[in-house]
């Protein structure tokens, strides 16, 4: 019972001293999407795919928002710049577009009002979860080819993984204001997946023949694409059952982006009966 009186009294006085500056605000923003999974797990920066997307939120006060979001983004990666002996001999790489829509919950940690002079920037972060689509697809004799398809790791037809999922979203960010109406956002956001094929790699290598009779030459070509290392000895990379990917842990991305957004203000329905009055 104490306890509820506590938070019951935490959440009136927030609501009380967050005042004003309700409203809705849209803009979009501009940025680059970087990877991490098992053919990057050195998080290698090196590959940025560029990344963009709408904003859409809506001001409770002036420390909480409801935010939802589009966003699309370009991540990709390759074997042949890892540290890893084993992984530049597993020779595998991927790229995929992302069209993801996210529903963002977000704490401004200064009071944050536009057109105000004190109050004119605040740090922030958010939390929340996306649904996205993905389609990685891999070079191959001068052709991007879809590898989902190809059943790459021994799946049967019709129990491929989907490429529609979700993830949960997270990140932090700085707002700026430039007038009353216009601010700028700089953003770090990261997804967590709760897919471990964004890359078309997960588990193990399947059995070739099998594969070329159910999927074809092409299946077992981009299964399998392992190259021999001056130095390093035979390890079996290719054959079936040995290691591809690491199932342990999904994959995940992150977006880096600056984005405009326009403040529209709390609009209210006019007091009619006000006006008649005066």
């Amino acid at each position: 019972m104490r306890l509820s009186v506590l938070l019951a009294t935490i959440i009136l006085g927030t609501t009380t001293t967050a005042t004003a500056q309700k409203g809705w605000e849209a803009g979009g923003w501009l940025g680059a999407a970087y990877y991490f999974g098992d053919l990057n797990t050195n998080y290698d920066l090196g590959m940025p795919g560029l990344a963009g997307g709408l904003i859409t939120r809506y001001n409770f006060n002036n420390r909480i928002a409801l935010r939802l979001g589009a966003n699309y983004g370009q991540v990709k990666a390759d074997d042949a710049r890892s540290d890893n002996a084993f992984e530049r001999a597993r020779n595998l790489s991927f790229q995929s577009d992302i069209l993801e829509g996210v529903f963002l919950m977000e704490f401004n940690f200064l009071p944050y009002t536009h057109g105000s002079k004190d109050e004119f920037f605040t740090p922030y972060v958010f939390a929340g979860f996306n649904v996205f689509h993905f389609n990685p697809k891999a070079e191959y004799e001068g052709e991007l080819v879809e590898l989902r398809p190809l059943g790459t790791e021994g799946q049967f037809k019709g129990e491929e993984y989907y490429t529609v999922t979700g993830g949960w979203a997270y990140g932090l960010g700085m707002k700026v204001d430039l007038t009353y109406e216009l601010s700028l956002n700089f953003e770090l956001s990261a997804r967590s997946l709760f897919t471990d094929y964004l890359d078309d790699v997960s588990t193990v290598y399947a059995d070739k023949g099998d594969l070329r009779r159910s999927r074809g030459e092409l299946a077992v070509a981009l299964s399998d694409r392992s190259i021999e290392l001056p130095g390093v000895e035979d390890s079996q990379i290719g054959r079936k059952g040995t290691q591809r990917g690491n199932s342990n842990n999904n994959d995940s991305y992150v977006l880096l982006g600056v984005g405009l957004v326009y403040y529209f203000g709390d609009i209210e329905c006019p007091d009619y009966g006000s006006r008649r009055r005066k």
